[in-house]
């Protein structure tokens, strides 16, 4: 079957964070210009798969919406998908569901530290890790990636078994794959991982949410098939790969029966036990029924990206892109300007009407002279966007 990404879906007045939320200001919020191109936050402009929308009306046109009950065959939905498409096998009993990964994360922090503990990011990293550490009073502990000749993003182990042998670290946050840096870690570079936290009893709690958007050659694999779940905690969602972020399901997969009454009683405390019916239904149709439209998308995604590196090669060449195994954030190299990342997302967003995160947001040291473009939309936006970058950008050097 053929899936339309070109279709360009008018999401402005629907109430979506990406194209209605104002923009943040020191003085006074201001909503957006008509024209503006966002390629900011971490969603797509993409209808998701034919059979989540199917399962979604049926399910709207029952007209009753109570409390929602998990039934059986929603494990059996992951259960099936992880095992058939990358070979990891789940046990039911491993799996606690929750409204999002970010708030999975938040409790995993909440039930395995106290405060002034220390969690360890490899940064630059997804800006929510930041908060979910901080707002349980403990400590961030930077493992900086270190980043190559190649643009290609690598793991510094001698830093982090130095950073794990702390007595107060207490988790490791892993980003499999990682956002923003692009990669999609092999699985020589878990088991380091694995070898070092465990060896230092730091707990990995892997979020997984991008799983299933990784490009040519390049293979996700489940941090569980590493470590066996051994000292692991994994947090996944289709709502990324699917664009259903707005549904609100994601799971924590734990084998330690110890770990999953600690986990469940943060999840009580922090009141994200329930989660609604969309989420459960959508997550089913996801996994059952849409694989395929899957592998169109990421095919299409990466077209997009090729497009982009094209087009930063031969308009904007002093410029670099980071290589993309994963993700749809594509993370680009602005050191060249002399600008700061905050300052080239600033003129971005005033004069080339297109809103893009400034590197900062991952890390005030590692993600400075950087910024994130999200390329998961229609390719003639995408193209206009970075026209409207190119005009911008072009007088800075």
């Amino acid at each position: 079957m053929k899936y339309d990404f070109d279709k360009t879906v008018t999401r402005r007045g629907s109430g979506c964070v990406k194209w209605d939320e104002e923009i943040p200001s020191q003085s006074e919020d201001r909503p957006l210009p008509e024209d503006m191109i966002p390629l900011w936050v971490a969603d797509m402009d993409f209808q998701t798969a034919p059979a989540v929308i199917r399962a979604l009306q049926q399910r709207v046109e029952h007209g009753v919406f109570g409390y929602t009950h998990v039934p059986e065959s929603y494990y059996d939905a992951i259960i099936s998908w992880f095992r058939r498409r990358h070979q990891w096998e789940i046990e039911r009993k491993w799996i606690q569901y929750t409204s999002g990964v970010v708030p999975a994360l938040s409790v995993i922090v909440k039930a395995f530290t106290e405060p002034s503990d220390e969690v360890i990011l490899q940064t630059p990293v997804y800006n929510c890790f930041f908060s979910s550490v901080r707002n349980n009073g403990c400590k961030v502990v930077e493992n900086a990636l270190h980043l190559g000749s190649d643009q290609r993003y690598t793991m510094d182990f001698d830093d982090l078994e130095q950073k794990a042998r702390s007595p107060r670290a207490k988790l490791l946050i892993l980003c499999n794959p990682h956002n923003p840096a692009g990669r999609v870690w092999t699985h020589e570079e878990l088991a380091r991982v694995y070898n070092i936290c465990k060896e230092n009893n730091v707990i990995v709690v892997s979020d997984e949410i991008h799983n299933e958007l990784t490009y040519r050659g390049c293979r996700y694999v489940p941090y569980g098939t590493v470590c066996h779940m051994d000292n692991a905690i994994v947090c996944t969602s289709p709502s990324k790969s699917f664009n259903t972020a707005g549904l609100q399901i994601a799971n924590i997969i734990c084998s330690n029966p110890s770990w999953r009454r600690r986990i469940d009683r943060a999840i009580n405390i922090n009141e994200v036990c329930d989660v609604n019916p969309f989420g459960v239904v959508a997550l089913q149709a996801a996994y059952n029924e849409s694989e395929e439209w899957l592998d169109s998308l990421c095919e299409y995604i990466y077209q997009n990206y090729e497009a982009l590196c094209d087009f930063f090669a031969h308009e904007l060449p002093q410029l670099k892109v980071t290589p993309l195994e994963g993700t749809y954030l594509v993370w680009v190299d602005i050191r060249p300007t002399g600008l700061s990342s905050d300052e080239i997302a600033e003129k971005l967003l005033n004069e080339a009407h297109v809103w893009v995160n400034s590197g900062t947001m991952y890390g005030q040291t590692t993600g400075e002279g950087f910024i994130r473009l999200n390329i998961a939309c229609p390719r003639s936006q995408l193209m206009e966007g970075l026209r409207r970058i190119k005009q911008v950008l072009a007088n800075c050097f």
